[in-house]
């Protein structure tokens, strides 16, 4: 579990219109190189690592945009934001969500009454945000690792199977008695909103940042398969289930990422809503093995252990993204790095540099 907290260690150079570097909500490495995602973009950054500066540990700059659109056939137009909630690395894959939640519009100040009135009542659904894909990372001739639509080794970028209204997953969970009635209702009205994403083989976890039902938190568990150039829902185990969801006693929290380290799952929880409020990591023990010998449709967790709490502001500061460190970059101290949407004045240097936390752990 996490002992120590080393605040500001990780700096972020972005260039200078790189829409990531204040919404960022997805983090990766693959060896050295560390790829980010935003919530207001519809593509991933690569940043190198750089000499450190100063007191900082690591530094992370050169940044690289790869559009998704020109890596998959996008489920909505090129230029809608994919609300990219969730990263992993995988099997020669970078694994990428988006929420699946529909928005609604938020008032303005400059904006009369009525007209907010309006937009208050203004939902809409980005076909972009019911995105679940994998694309695979190939070094290119200087050994740099890129994104590309198709590997040498015959590797695919995929999506699940859907067009910009649904896919198979939002199907799926339409008539389901717990999270049916929240695919109406926008993510930020604890409404469907998948935030945390974790890769185990075929299986997927995606930990939901709404709804919370009655303090209860959720992730679902699904398992993909490819046929015909697209990823599809498999059934989990030999009686065909298809979907299996995972309670969680968060105190409340939804949930915003998720990690495996070993047969552990570390889950980063904050409000499910738009509030100013705790911002933790909880330590689900065991879950690997759990999960891989569990056959109940639906089960509950009623005693996770908590490990450390984290900072957050008044409207800035919001951990969204949590990922280990390779081996060569801890110097031999197991450990992750967090990062924050919303960046307050105390995580920025000019416009364009952004800082992360390094947490050490057992």
């Amino acid at each position: 579990m996490p002992n120590k907290r080393s605040a500001n260690a990780v700096r972020l150079e972005f260039a200078p219109d790189c829409l990531v570097k204040t919404n960022l909500s997805g983090a990766a490495f693959s060896g050295d190189w560390l790829w980010v995602a935003g919530d207001e973009a519809c593509g991933v950054e690569r940043l190198r690592q750089l000499d450190p500066l100063g007191s900082e540990s690591l530094r992370f700059g050169e940044v690289r945009e790869f559009a998704l659109a020109d890596l998959i056939d996008l489920p909505g137009a090129a230029e809608e934001e994919a609300d990219l909630e969730g990263m992993a690395v995988a099997n020669g894959f970078l694994w990428v969500v988006g929420s699946h939640g529909l928005k609604r519009k938020n008032a303005k100040p400059e904006r009369s009454h009525a007209d907010n009135a309006k937009r208050l009542a203004k939902l809409a659904l980005d076909g972009n945000r019911r995105l679940l894909a994998r694309i695979p990372i190939e070094a290119d001739a200087e050994g740099e690792p890129c994104l590309v639509r198709k590997a040498q080794d015959g590797r695919r970028a995929e999506c699940l199977k859907g067009d910009a209204e649904h896919n198979q997953l939002s199907r799926l969970l339409a008539d389901d008695p717990h999270f049916g009635p929240y695919m109406a209702l926008p993510g930020k009205d604890n409404g469907f909103d998948i935030e945390g994403l974790a890769v185990d083989g075929n299986r997927l976890l995606l930990g939901l940042r709404g709804p919370v039902l009655r303090g209860w938190s959720a992730i679902l568990e699904i398992a993909l398969e490819s046929r015909a150039d697209q990823l599809r829902l498999a059934p989990l185990d030999e009686s065909g289930v298809k979907l299996r969801k995972h309670f969680l006693q968060l105190d409340g929290l939804g949930v915003r990422d998720l990690h495996f380290y070993g047969d552990d799952l570390y889950i980063l929880a904050g409000p499910t809503m738009v509030l100013n409020g705790d911002i933790r990591i909880f330590k689900w023990k065991g879950a690997r093995p759990i999960l891989a010998d569990n056959r109940e449709a639906v089960r509950f967790e009623f005693n996770l252990s908590e490990s450390i709490s984290l900072p957050h502001g008044r409207g800035v500061n919001r951990a969204e993204a949590i990922c280990d460190l390779p081996s060569g970059l801890s110097h031999g101290k197991p450990s992750w790095l967090v990062l924050y949407d919303a960046p307050g004045p105390d995580r920025m240097l000019g416009e364009h540099t952004v800082f992360g936390d390094l947490l050490q752990h057992r």
